[in-house]
């Protein structure tokens, strides 16, 4: 006789599935330079790797509220974190660009349909601003830990390849985890109700300004957070000869401080308000992208920039029940999630291709005019949407 899993179980396996695509995402941009090494690319061909994943993205954007609706978030959960453990696993073995290429696809697969999923049912919990804080605390915990696992084995003269199966052995734990909770019977976590036309909800919320308006403020700023975690290494130690121990940590001092924003959300949306969090938030990060572009030498600034950063994306998300009309929310997330990941690879794309025409020293530069969209969109959705 099986038994229902307590309440918390469901909780604390959505924090870890945040961990796993933390690391995922987090670790590439240490990679990056022994990736470009081996497989004998340029910054501007590398960021094809970014661009393969694009397809994944819009799969789960088009699938996730549906698929999650018939099959359910567990069964869901596992087939990302499968899809996301093979990509790794091809990432760590194969002698083909091309092959890591295709895998691309599949851990943006992974990647949005855990993302999607999990950020829909948060969102639906409104009785708590500091659950979405904390669910994406995680996810920086995740993001710190990649670049961190990842500069430890580098220094100690391991290949890169060997870090993309640490990575793979640790997402490969969540499969684990769904497979047990499938077992039970029972659902990982208590889905909000949808509507029976997932389709016809998903273009009722695309007639939405509000929606499209917030799914490309999301998608700019996770294309600043990837761009600054995937190319400030390479910029420390080819652009600035930073020493690659100390270039390597001062990315995870970025993902660092971007977890200890997102812990401290809640109770600072509960003082003065998720409006003003955001205000303040990209006031900060156009004075940390300065200070990175300005004074080449210091250090502080990307944990600065981390800390600005980190109550956009989940602030954003947990606002949109209150923007749209619940029947719509679930798509509405999913589409948000997924647009967001492709901001994740068209930017730092863009910008590798910028780079290889100019140099890497100019992506902090590059940066400063995506802080100031952040800044209009976020004007016209407090002018245009409740909150």
């Amino acid at each position: 006789m099986s038994h229902r899993p307590p309440a918390w179980v469901g909780i604390a396996l959505a924090f870890y599935a945040f961990i796993a695509i933390g690391i995922a995402e987090g670790g590439l941009g240490v990679l990056l330079p022994s990736i470009l090494n081996t497989y004998n690319l340029s910054p501007a061909t590398v960021t094809a790797l970014f661009f393969s994943q694009i397809s994944g993205y819009v799969v789960a954007a088009l699938l996730s509220s549906g698929l999650s609706d018939r099959i359910g978030l567990a069964r869901m959960v596992l087939l990302a974190a499968l899809c996301l453990t093979g990509a790794l696993c091809t990432y760590a073995s194969t002698p083909y660009w091309a092959v890591m290429l295709m895998a691309g696809t599949f851990l943006g697969l992974g990647i949005g349909l855990i993302d999607a999923g999990i950020n829909t049912f948060m969102a639906h919990s409104q009785r708590s601003a500091h659950l979405m804080g904390l669910l994406h605390a995680f996810y920086g915990v995740g993001a710190l830990s990649g670049p961190a696992l990842a500069t430890l084995l580098l220094t100690l003269g391991v290949s890169w390849r060997s870090a993309y199966w640490v990575f793979a052995a640790i997402v490969s734990l969540l499969v684990i985890a769904m497979l047990w909770v499938i077992a039970q019977r029972q659902p990982l976590m208590q889905s909000p109700p949808v509507e029976p036309s997932t389709e016809g909800n998903l273009r009722l919320a695309l007639k939405s300004p509000v929606v499209w308006v917030a799914g490309l403020l999301l998608l700019v700023y996770v294309g600043t957070e990837a761009a600054v975690g995937n190319w400030a290494y390479a910029v420390q130690t080819l652009s600035r000869d930073t020493p690659v121990a100390i270039a390597g940590y001062s990315i995870t001092a970025y993902w660092l401080g971007l977890t200890i924003g997102r812990l401290s959300m809640g109770s600072v949306m509960k003082a003065v308000g998720a409006v003003r969090v955001m205000n303040y938030s990209l006031a900060l990060l156009t004075t940390g992208l300065l200070i990175w572009w300005l004074f080449p030498n210091q250090l502080w600034s990307l944990p600065l920039i981390g800390f600005a950063l980190a109550a956009i994306f989940p602030i954003t998300i947990w606002l949109m029940p209150q923007r749209v009309p619940a029947a719509i929310v679930p798509a509405s997330i999913g589409f948000l999630t997924s647009v967001g990941s492709v901001g994740a690879v068209s930017i730092p794309t863009a910008i590798g291709w910028i780079a290889n025409q100019t140099g890497l020293g100019v992506i902090p530069i590059l940066m400063l005019p995506l802080a100031i969209v952040m800044v209009i969109l976020h004007r016209w959705l407090t002018h245009h949407a409740p909150r």
